[in-house]
């Protein structure tokens, strides 16, 4: 399995978005995202300063039932 990047929430959200997610809410500092087509998707990113942790980045990328590597692309 490769690598996991260091990437901040704001790349994560861009490249989410690009990946056809929307944001449907925010509570607190976490944004809730679904998806256009698939509707059973439903992802929490955390809105805090700094990279996200390999285990956050981890658990979003699963949530949105993404492989690492069609990630790592999509951040490029």
């Amino acid at each position: 399995m490769p690598k996991l990047p260091r990437v901040t929430p704001a790349k994560v959200l861009k490249s989410l978005l690009r990946a056809g997610f929307y944001i449907h809410h925010q509570t607190g500092s976490h944004l809730n995202l679904r998806h256009h087509t698939k509707v059973h998707l439903h992802v929490v990113i955390p809105r805090h300063g700094g990279d996200l942790a390999p285990k956050t980045l981890k658990s979003i990328i699963a949530q949105a039932e993404l492989t690492v590597e069609e990630f790592r692309e999509s951040i490029m």
